[in-house]
Formats: C-alpha cells, structure tokens, sequence
C-alpha cells in the first residue's frame, strides 16, 4: 500500500483525470491531497459507496457500488443528497454579527445537490506517533452522520469537516452522505422503508470492508452523530444488534425516544399526496398494485419536481412550535421500531459502550424557527421544549444502558462563547457542540476561538478519542464516572464557561422528566 502522503502528492501532479494508482478500495482506486488546513491530514473526498441512486434505484435500497477499475479523484466533496438549503438571511433582533454564517451553515452550506450523493470522506493523519494510534491494527476510526431532521443535511459542512479532530487526535475520521426527505424515508408501499437508514448502514459497512487501507482499524469503529443523526445512531443500535459494525457510539442531542417515527399507513398517505403533485397518483390513497406505477411514474420525474412535491405535502397532527416533517423514519420492524422502551427494558439493543448528551440550551437555535412562524413563546415554554425533546430522552436512553450494565457515560454542555454566539442569551444551542469536537469554530464563525474556549474545544476532541480508542475504558482513564442515576456522574462541559468538567446529580435538570413519564418521545422533534 501507498502511503497516503506518497498518494495525496500524487494527485496533485496528476490531470484532471487521473490514471495512476492510488489506495485501493472496493470502490477503486482512490487519490486524496493535503487538507486546506491542516496539511499533516490527507482527505479523501467524495469516495462512492453505492451506485448513484437513479432510474429503477430511485426510492430503492442502496446498492453497493461497482469498481469499473478505475481512479476516483477524491479532491472535491461530491454533490449533496437533494434537499432544500437555507436561502437568503433571517431577520432575527438582536442577531449577532456572525450569525447569518452560523446559521446559514449549519443549515445550507453545500447546498449544490444532486442524486449521485451517495459518498463519503476520509480524513487521516500521516506518521503520527499519537497515543491515539499505539494499536498495530490501526487508528480508531470515527463516522459521523449529520443531522437536519431527516429533511436537509450533507457532508460538505465547515461544521463537521474533519481535518482538525484528524489532525489532533490522529483518529481517522470519516462522515456520510445519505438521502433525506422524500428520497431517502419515501414511504411507498412497493419499496423498502428508511432508504436514508439502508444508506447508512452499507457506508458502515464500506467502512469496515476499507477503513485498514486509511491506516484505520476496522475493530474500533465509533459511531456518532448530532441530532437526527443522533437519532439515527441510536436506531442503529437496535436495527443491528448482532453485528453493529460499531465499538462504540456517540449521540448529540437525540437519541430514539426523541420523536415518534411514522406508521407505515400514514406514510403512505403523504407519499401518495406527493405522487399526486407531480401528477403521478390521485390525491387518494392508492391501493398496493396501482402503487406500482406510482412508483415507476416518481422515478421517471426530475427529481428537482419530485423534491418540490415532497416539499407541499404537510403532516398532520403537529404541534405548531416543531411540525415533524412528513417524510422522516417510518415502522417497518427492521431498521425502526414501535416500541423502544420495551426493547430497552429488554436489552435488545448492541451491548456496546454509549457516549451521550444534550446542550443546556438546545431550544435557543429553535428559536430561528419560531421566529419565522411568528410564534411567541415564554421562556418558561422554550425551556420545557428543551427537556421534553432532548433532556429526557437523553436520560432515558442513557438509564437504560446503565441499567444493562454497559458502560455509559451522559454529558451537557453549556459553554456561551463570543464567537458562536447567536443572539444574547443563546448560550449553548442546539448544534453548538459540534464545533468543539471537530474542532472548526474559528472556521465556522470566522471569528479565532478565546483560549478558553480553545481549551474547552481540544478537551472534547481528547475525550471523544480517548472513548474512540478504547470505548469500554478510555473515559475512566481521564476521570470521567460512568454514568448513574444515583450519582453524580452527569458530566458538565464548560459550565459558566470553565475551562475543565464537573459533575452533578442528573436530578439537577432531569426533575421535570418525572411528571412527563420519562421523556414525552413525539411532541417534539429533533433537528
């Protein structure tokens, strides 16, 4: 095998196409180059996992993708997975003056899209004497999905570009395109359910089949993801229990008590009101054999039209502040389930080690959204939404890992910093986390980190990889208690902004799950 090094200065002398050998994958050969920012880390992007989902693939499961023998020019991120991107800017009072960048980020950055989205990216350090990487196997490898509610989101994010994690941690850090929206949970009759959940689990499986040749190890594979892809690690975590490809895994902010998926029926419902917009269906339900040529009509329509259908059609029966989108994880018994504090109560998930949290004011980014539907809320009704729809499902998810005696560990996170600041008060927002652990809030606001919050960032950067390295120990050899309801073990990051952690009774802000029955799983949705 090459060096990645040797590989990435062979791209940069190549042709636009590229005909020479580089790391050999099932996906062919691949040439990265250098990082923009940290040039020690070789990325590889856009590496194709599964065969571009079009034609008689369209609103299908993946399927692995072909190695025709050729080189894959792994220097740009490939085209996001269609979804409709933020546009414009908020009128929000009292925004910051890096809010527009924040928010127009997280919320958009990428946004040329397109079906062949079907990608991942790998970042890997070269020649690294990390403690990290003291395995003859390899490195710890972690995967990221975003988030976006099942509805938006791709990988070519400042906010999860993974050259800064790689490069200080010497992990190898991989994130995944996956479809969202209509495309990826389509709700038809005639296919499979949760494509954007199939998608996942085959770029995890690529990753297991591949990571070695990045230098990473295959055995220690963490998975972690914010918000619905909090959510999606979660669901992972049942939909395969026996073999989870994973080691360990990681949440922020959702996990799957955080909102009630679909019903198979209703589901269908809104797949047929979006046939019916692009005049494929009536805007009846459609029987099973007539859902047939519905589903021929969809693939055969732009998907520019097929996204603007999936677009008009609204769910019902949602509370105004969050709607759930109609398109979004359906019950299929497979990848999603009715029921998951019956299988917890049951221990029917992968025993595996859990890294989880939420933020201290995750409804302060719901805020841009209330806004925008001329809602006017109490304080006292945005803190609730705060604990009905990340609080509590984090303590439940978290108690029963515990409970199965698996090593668990919960954080919140508090830290208000200048330079990621919303809004005044906005204080540790739903997604503020990620900048700490990937290291990119300078890159993200524009604006260098405080050396406070520089410390704070290359803290949780150290503990993410330390849990990456060894997922069952690595958090007791930095001090951190595994996670008990009775104790204080609830891991608080930057509270009033210090530097190092503390740890408190999760009583302290989990009192009101109580008179909720635990978590309030559908009132509210992660983003």
């Amino acid at each position: 095998m090459r060096s990645l090094r040797a590989v990435a200065l062979l791209a940069l002398t190549l042709p636009p196409v590229p005909t020479a050998t580089g790391i050999s994958t099932s996906s062919g050969d691949v040439l990265g180059h250098p990082a923009s920012a940290r040039p020690a880390v070789t990325e590889f992007l856009g590496i194709p996992f599964a065969r571009p989902p079009i034609g008689n693939l369209r609103f299908a499961p993946p399927v692995e993708f072909e190695n025709s023998g050729g080189v894959i020019n792994a220097t740009t991120f490939s085209v996001s997975c269609p979804y409709a991107a933020l546009t414009g800017t908020i009128a929000y009072p009292n925004k910051t003056v890096n809010f527009d960048r924040i928010v127009g980020t997280f919320l958009g950055e990428g946004g040329v899209i397109g079906e062949d989205c079907l990608t991942l990216n790998v970042w890997a350090k070269e020649d690294s004497t990390s403690s990290a990487s003291t395995n003859d196997q390899g490195k710890p490898v972690m995967v990221f999905f975003y988030g976006g509610r099942f509805a938006i989101g791709g990988t070519n994010n400042t906010f999860y570009n993974g050259q800064y994690l790689a490069d200080s941690e010497d992990v190898v850090v991989v994130t995944v395109n996956y479809r969202t929206n209509i495309f990826g949970f389509p709700g038809s009759p005639s296919t499979a359910q949760n494509l954007g959940l199939l998608d996942q689990r085959l770029a995890l499986e690529w990753v297991r089949s591949n990571i070695a040749t990045f230098s990473g190890d295959p055995t220690r594979i963490t998975i972690f993801g914010q918000s619905a892809g909090s959510v999606s690690v979660d669901y992972h975590a049942f939909a395969f229990p026996d073999d989870p490809i994973a080691s360990g895994l990681i949440s922020h902010s959702g996990t799957a008590f955080s909102f009630l998926p679909n019903s198979a029926e209703l589901t269908a419902t809104y797949w047929t009101d979006a046939a019916s917009f692009v005049g494929c269906a009536n805007a009846t339900s459609a029987g099973e054999d007539e859902d047939e040529e519905i589903l021929e009509c969809m693939r055969g329509k732009n998907f520019t039209d097929v996204l603007a259908a999936g677009a008009q059609v609204v769910a019902v029966g949602n509370p105004a502040l969050l709607a759930s989108p109609p398109f979004q994880p359906t019950v299929d018994n497979i990848t999603v389930f009715a029921d998951y504090a019956a299988l917890s109560a049951a221990g029917k998930f992968a025993q595996l080690p859990y890294l989880l949290g939420s933020l201290h004011n995750e409804s302060s980014f719901y805020r841009i959204r209330g806004f925008l539907a001329d809602l006017n809320l109490t304080v006292a009704q945005w803190d609730l939404f705060t604990v009905e729809a990340f609080t509590c499902p984090t303590a439940q998810a978290a108690a029963f890992r515990a409970a199965a005696g698996l090593p668990t560990w919960r954080y919140r996170y508090f830290a208000d910093w200048n330079n990621l600041r919303l809004f005044p008060g906005s204080g540790a927002y739903h997604g503020s986390d990620l900048e700490m652990v990937f290291g990119t809030g300078e890159a993200v606001s524009g604006v260098p980190n405080s050396a406070a919050e520089e410390k704070v960032s290359l803290l949780m950067r150290a503990a993410w990889a330390a849990f990456a390295k060894n997922a069952r120990e690595g958090l007791d050899g930095i001090g951190w208690p595994r996670y008990d309801v009775q104790k204080e073990t609830l891991v608080r990051i930057a509270f009033d902004d210090e530097e190092e952690v503390s740890f408190v009774n999760p009583s302290v802000y989990d009192a009101p799950c109580a008179a909720l029955g635990g978590s309030v799983a559908g009132s509210q949705g992660a983003f």
